[in-house]
């Protein structure tokens, strides 16, 4: 024993089996390819429910067969499946289908989310059979748990969240909220919710027994258990081992530095599964419980429990910086005294609260008021728009940097000015931007562009797309993320083309959610569509224009190239012309072969750079006379994977064939760069 001491307590030790471990990492997560145990042909599945989740008109599992599948079905009955229960054996009829990438820079990638959870597919249901009850007592208890969480009708959905570490139940508006003001990590089970739990059958136990090998060991036996219960959830297996090895090292009297412990920690996480390390929670948990263990001698000096406070929300806050701009390039600095305030709030009262009234369901109406006004302070926070920061994504090597400046300014304090420095020039980077962009954003069957001039001279988007009956928001999920990734905190002019839905349907959301200094529309009546946006812009004091003949921004400027009011909204499209550094744009919006024609009648237009296609593709437009004309070199067509329109049509495409051809289905977000007087064109697909 003394020998295994003496080897623990080695200096290099645990730094040793930590260099070795981020080895095994990179070769495990990135130099090697996992492929599916199914075959896409396959249609009939045997499989376990992992998790259930039912809403008004569909049900979303995931399952386990060979692999893990992610399981949905759209229902009209949603008591059809009511006797389907965590850990039962059923067989699915259905679909696999591919997963994809996100096609818009810097959004979420559903794709590398799934597949570092080793989830290959998505599974479309058509048909569910019972095949065996569950017959796991880990299951078992999970049904037991979920089934009385539900009949608690106020607060379900957060005792969902504080005990079985499900936040899929929350409001997303309240989460983005949460999330927006730096204090979503109190609703994920970590350090805090097990040191809670385990403190208390810690303080219970060591009344009957003052064995603390026993009182350890039922403890740690709890946890594991509830660790299962859980799934395995990433912050909270972080949590678990760490009290687990804290416990060894107590027991033993190891010795062993708490930093090593961490490390190891971290080492034993990463072998179960090395795709954790990819998991956000995981990260913010890891590294915010690293460094305090670091700094918990100068936590310690501070007498003052307000000062202490501030002093470890503000920690949490800027070692957790780098990784929230480099996931949602945006910070806000009320999130230090907010944690103060909300911390005490959520772990002293809602969360001892919620398991309370787990117990007592009585007491659901109390908890559910102090959710409410834990709600309502959220909610408030997060329209206080000046205090959230907008950071462009940083390079990889400027996190690791970030995270070198951080650590040695908690020690030398003069480093901390290298490291304001390093905010200000990554925050005002945007402002020494010298390249010209024009990104044509992959929103489906429908127009989106951004026009961004260097310098941060000047921010233009020509139209927001939109997509026909669904909840699903481009502006929320693409638009937004993007332009924050890119540092556009506002745009100086939306265009809207013409008052087509799938070129104005997400204006209204954008309107709302971003910062819109003016808005132009194009000739023609105005249909219902652009009146209501209309009456938003009144009510928040935007200014808006019609039928403009040039836009000015910075020495240079669009033309819009107007001929005379059409009997249809399409032809009424507003049509741009751009020339910057002798690079040509024309921006056809929905524009017809009539249009087209009196265009090269009215202007001398040729040898066109970049042509955005007319109507997406359809034989309504881009004649071969047009083509011949304007003489593109690229053609960027925006449209739909799949469409129910068959665009771009083959007539148009044989049309075309004399230039480079990009497509929005086929190439993803479609990126021009500028440098100079030079053009390169990315695209987003990987």
């Amino acid at each position: 024993m003394n020998r295994l001491k003496h080897i623990l307590r080695s200096r290099y030790l645990f730094k040793i089996i930590f260099l070795l471990s981020v080895i095994y990492v990179i070769v495990v997560t990135k130099c090697i390819t996992y492929q599916s145990k199914y075959n896409i042909i396959d249609n009939t599945f045997l499989v376990k429910v992992l998790e259930i989740e039912k809403d008004e008109d569909k049900i979303s599992m995931l399952v386990k067969g060979k692999e893990l599948l992610k399981a949905t079905h759209y229902y009209k009955n949603n008591k059809e499946y009511n006797d389907i229960k965590i850990g039962d054996i059923i067989e699915i009829k259905g679909e696999l289908v591919e997963l994809s990438s996100n096609t818009v820079p810097n959004t979420f990638n559903y794709k590398e989310y799934l597949y570092n959870k080793k989830i290959y597919y998505l599974l479309n249901i058509d048909k569910i059979k019972k095949v065996e009850n569950n017959t796991s007592l880990i299951y078992y208890i999970k049904n037991i748990i979920s089934n009385r969480i539900n009949n608690i009708t106020n607060s379900s959905s957060y005792l969902q969240t504080f005990i079985l570490g499900d936040k899929s139940y929350m409001d997303d508006n309240i989460n983005n909220t949460y999330r927006d003001n730096g204090i979503s990590h109190l609703f994920s089970i970590s350090g805090m919710h097990i040191s809670l739990i385990s403190g208390i059958l810690f303080y219970l136990i060591k009344r009957i027994s003052y064995n603390n090998y026993y009182n350890y060991g039922i403890v740690i036996t709890f946890l594991l258990i509830y660790t299962f219960l859980l799934g395995m959830i990433a912050s909270v297996l972080r949590t678990i081992v760490m009290y687990i090895l804290f416990a060894i090292n107590k027991l033993f009297n190891l010795k062993i530095e708490s930093i090593d412990l961490m490390l190891f920690v971290l080492v034993i996480c990463i072998v179960i599964n090395p795709f954790i390390i990819y998991d956000i929670g995981f990260q913010y948990s890891y590294i915010i419980s690293f460094t305090l263990i670091i700094l918990r001698d100068k936590i310690k000096k501070i007498n003052s429990y307000i000062l202490k406070s501030l002093y470890i929300s503000y920690i949490a806050f800027i070692v957790s910086f780098p990784i929230t701009i480099y996931n949602f390039y945006q910070v806000n600095i009320i999130s230090i005294p907010l944690n103060v305030i909300v911390i005490p709030l959520v772990s002293i009262i809602i969360f001892p609260l919620s398991i309370i009234t787990f117990i007592f369901p009585f007491l659901d109406n109390i908890l559910y008021m102090l959710i409410k006004f834990l709600e309502f302070i959220s909610i408030n926070i997060d329209k206080i728009e000046f205090t959230k920061i907008v950071f462009s994504k940083p390079n990889i090597l400027v996190v690791i940097f970030y995270y070198i400046l951080i650590y040695i300014s908690f020690y030398k304090r003069k480093y901390l000015l290298f490291l304001i420095l390093l905010v200000l020039f990554h925050k005002c980077y945007r402002y020494i931007y010298p390249i010209m962009n024009v990104t044509f954003l992959d929103v489906g069957q429908g127009d989106s562009i951004l026009i961004s001039f260097p310098y941060n001279k000047g921010n233009i988007l020509i139209d927001t797309g939109g997509i026909y009956n669904t909840s699903y928001s481009i502006t929320k999920n693409k638009t937004i993320p993007y332009l924050k990734s890119i540092g556009i905190t506002s745009l100086d002019y939306v265009i809207i083309t013409h008052g087509d839905y799938d070129h104005m349907g997400e204006s209204i959301n954008l309107v709302n959610e971003f910062k819109v200094n003016k808005v132009i529309f194009n000739i023609g009546n105005y249909n219902d569509l652009e009146l209501e946006l209309i009456n938003l812009l009144k009510e928040k004091d935007i200014k808006y224009y019609q039928n403009i003949k040039s836009l000015n921004i910075d020495d240079n400027t669009l033309y819009f190239l107007n001929t005379r009011e059409y009997n249809n909204e399409n032809d009424n499209s507003s049509v741009i012309y751009l020339n910057y550094n002798n690079i040509k744009f024309l921006f056809m919006g929905d524009s017809g072969i009539d249009r087209e024609n009196d265009i090269i009648k009215k202007y001398n237009l040729k040898n066109i750079d970049v042509l955005k296609v007319g109507h997406h593709g359809s034989n309504t437009s881009s004649s071969k006379y047009f083509i011949d004309k304007i003489n593109p070199k690229y053609s960027i067509i925006s449209v739909g994977k799949n469409n129910w329109y068959g665009h771009p049509n083959d007539e148009v495409l044989n049309n075309l064939k004399d230039t480079i051809i990009y497509r929005t289905d086929i190439d993803g977000s479609i990126i021009c760069k500028i440098n100079s007087s030079s053009l390169k064109i990315d695209t987003n697909i990987t």
